[in-house]
């Protein structure tokens, strides 16, 4: 029990708070020490980006980490940011910033609940065990309050879980739905049960698109924990850069982030790289989760045809079915993501704007994005590449 009194506390680093007290919020399943479900709100990830300066001076993502406290115990946790510009986000707002800008207002910096570079779904509000409701209410108010005695412009809280998006729809946010492409395990033992459940024009294509990427010269390898070294790290890091610099134009990571990673969090990752002669020439980096595979980042130093799909969707369903693991997330964007066993689902994001009238202008918005929404990953569904008597087993 508590006495009702809730501190709010903001931490410009995470060395101000003890690992198990955030992890404690953030994943007690896996106080066993075993995967947490979600790798990317752990203390060790988000330390990771902050220890190699991916984020904070110079980045435009400077921590403002957010912690609720009820009788001097930590019951809730947050990733917040304040950040001066919208890169690196996934849920795009760059065209509110020009509209509330040419209006005379200055939208950046604003405030952002996030795992930074990472579009994929999961709990923002990390609430301890038996507090939820007063700790997702104590986060979002204090979140509001900072935002309002530093008039910002506005708070977001992006790629948050389902719940927590009806949570904050009660508490006054506003809801923002997007998608992403998502590869369900449907109790297959292999990948050719995947195969049997695809039209079989597309499990011909499959097949195809397989034995290409195969026929590169080499063999493909997984590499996890112990089995990865330090100039796997090296590899990976010359393909992020070739993705990154054509993506972003400036990688988000630092080297220095790879060298974190293989001491604190290479239990966490799955390398899948294509090895020629002894040496990379392609490579995914995944993440663990529970029961989900995270599809992250990808690159190549020759190309070959398909390659990228073999290492990066066909590759992570291989493992996630050996693992027996229930979903592999590819991320962001990609619709040629649907030919290939990923289907589109609904993802959630919250908004606080200050100005009242810029809030009813982005709240008439979003109802309208909401319904567009639904209906292409309806629509994107009815198109995937499954048997018509599969598509009917899943609705």
């Amino acid at each position: 029990m508590h006495d009702g009194k809730i501190e709010i506390e903001l931490h410009g680093t995470l060395d101000n708070i003890v690992e198990r007290d955030w992890d404690s919020c953030a994943c007690p399943e896996a106080e066993d020490s075993s995967a947490p479900q979600d790798p990317f709100i752990t203390y060790r990830f988000l330390k990771a980006l902050e220890d190699s300066g991916s984020v904070g001076p110079g980045t435009g993502w400077q921590p403002r980490y957010l912690s609720a406290r009820a009788n001097g115990e930590i019951i809730a946790v947050a990733p917040m940011f304040l950040k001066s510009h919208s890169q690196g986000e996934y849920i795009f707002d760059q065209n509110w910033a020009h509209a509330y800008e040419r209006a005379g207002g200055r939208y950046y910096p604003k405030l952002q609940i996030a795992v930074p570079f990472t579009p994929v779904a999961g709990r923002r509000l990390l609430v301890r065990r038996g507090f939820e409701g007063i700790g997702e209410s104590a986060l979002v108010q204090g979140a509001v309050q900072v935002a309002v005695d530093n008039e910002v412009s506005s708070l977001h809280i992006t790629f948050c879980a389902q719940n927590e998006a009806d949570a904050g729809v009660a508490m006054g946010l506003m809801r923002r739905t997007g998608q992403q492409y998502c590869w369900e395990n449907r109790g297959y033992v292999t990948f050719e049960d995947f195969l049997a459940s695809l039209s079989s024009r597309k499990r011909k294509n499959l097949r195809k698109e397989r034995a290409q990427a195969q026929a590169f010269g080499g063999d493909i390898v997984w590499l996890r924990g112990d089995d990865i070294k330090p100039h796997h790290w090296d590899a990976m890091w010359r393909f992020y850069q070739d993705t990154g610099a054509r993506k972003w134009g400036t990688p988000y990571l630092t080297r220095a982030f790879f060298d974190i990673a293989h001491d604190k969090l290479r239990d966490d990752i799955l390398l899948i790289f294509a090895m020629r002669d002894g040496l990379p020439v392609a490579g995914a980096m995944n993440m663990i989760g529970r029961d989900c595979l995270f599809g992250r980042y990808w690159g190549c130093i020759e190309d070959h045809p398909c390659l990228h799909f073999e290492l990066c969707y066909y590759q992570a369903i291989d493992w996630a079915i050996a693992q027996k693991l229930n979903r592999v997330e590819a991320g962001a964007q990609g619709e040629h993501k649907l030919a290939r066993g990923y289907l589109p689902v609904q993802t959630q994001s919250l908004h606080w704007i200050r100005d009242p009238g810029f809030a009813e202008a982005i709240s008439n918005y979003l109802d309208a994005e909401r319904a567009a929404v639904s209906e292409e990953i309806e629509v994107m569904t009815a198109w995937g590449p499954f048997r018509k008597e599969t598509r009917e087993e899943q609705d």
